[in-house]
Formats: C-alpha cells, structure tokens, sequence
C-alpha cells in the first residue's frame, strides 16, 4: 500500500537528519508484520529478492532500463560521482558517530545499493549513477500492541535535467507495475520466513 510522504516524516528516523536535502519519492506499506524484534528477519527477506524477479512486467521494465544504462553509460562512472549540489561522494561521509562501522559485513543482496547505516529499527543504502544520487530506505514501524510493521522509503536527489527528466518519466512505471509487483514479491518470502522461523504474520492493513 503506498502512503502519504507524511508517514515517513512522522517518525523520528535517523536518515532524515542524514539526506535532510534529498526528495521523499516513495512512501510504502510492506506486507510484513511482526514482532519488535523481527526487523532483522525483514532485512534478511530484502536482501534475498531480487527485483526484477518480481514479476514479467517487473522483468521487462528492468531488463529495459539496464539496456537503457548500458547504452548511455548511466551506469558507467569513471570514479565516484558526488552528491548532486554537494562535494561529497556518500551520504556515508554524513553518519554521526554511533552510526558509523553499523553495517560491516552487511551485503545489499542483488540490490544495486551499499548499505549505509543499521540500527534496531531501521537501515539505510545508497545507490549513485548518472540519473541520480537515491537512498533506500527501511524502517520497522511500530503498529502499538507489540506489532510492527516494515515500511519502505526511497530518496532521491537527481542529477540536472536529466535525473529529473528520467524520475517523470519512470514514475507511472514504478506505481502501477514495479511496486506493485515487488510487493507481492515482498509478502510471499515474508509468509515463507516466518513459517520457517515458527513466527505469525500479523494481519496487513486494508489495501496492502
């Protein structure tokens, strides 16, 4: 279920003090409840899937945009690209202290990101090319009652006329087939997790 980008800035999360200069794109509901202590099963279940698995609509669009990327070299980086509007490469060079050194070790499964930052409830990644300077991040939402539930942001920064020419032109895309897709992909490897794990999924909201 998309949300209201006001979901996302209702909470005390720590990525909004490090991107406070990037765009809220995407506000998203995932098909994952648990316990308080479940969110690092939810990274787990993340960083197992593979998006353009999601589906062969999902398939296609992604098949289609690393073509795309190859073609124009969105993709293609002779060194670090810096943040647009900024000196800096990575958001990485923002981190407080306590949150530095969080995520060594930590792998972004087949996702084109690098992992930022972990805490108890939250983590964050990166991804930088030619378009845009983006930030996945996710968060393990507190339902009252000991449930929680996962939410999905992304953040994005783009790069010129470009970055925000791509952005409008992928947007129908992303809502109406990748999205969508991603989060059936999402609740089934959530479901087969927790059964594994012996855990109950809490009932989804109305509309996820």
């Amino acid at each position: 279920m998309r949300l209201p980008i006001a979901a996302h800035e209702s909470g005390r999360w720590r990525i909004r003090e490090i991107a406070s200069d990037f765009t809220v794109l995407d506000v998203w509901a995932l098909p994952t409840q648990g316990g308080r202590d479940d969110f690092p099963l939810l990274l787990d279940v993340m960083t197992s899937l593979d998006p353009a698995d999601a589906g062969r609509v999902s398939r296609l669009l992604f098949a289609v945009r690393w073509q795309l990327g190859r073609w124009f070299g969105w993709d293609d980086a002779a060194g670090p690209l810096p943040i647009p509007g900024d000196d800096e490469t990575s958001l990485a060079d923002r981190l407080p202290d306590d949150l530095r050194g969080t995520v060594a070790g930590v792998e972004a499964g087949r996702l084109p990101f690098v992992p930022l930052f972990r805490t108890d409830d939250e983590s964050a990644a990166e991804v930088s090319n030619q378009t845009v300077h983006g930030v996945l991040h996710l968060a393990w939402v507190d339902q009252g009652e000991g449930r929680h539930q996962g939410q999905l942001t992304v953040y994005v920064k783009p790069r010129g006329q470009l970055g925000k020419g791509y952005l409008a032109l992928i947007a129908p895309f992303r809502h109406w087939f990748v999205y969508p897709s991603l989060m059936r992909q999402i609740g089934r490897a959530w479901d087969a997790r927790m059964q594994q794990s012996g855990g109950v999924r809490g009932t989804a909201p109305q509309g996820c």
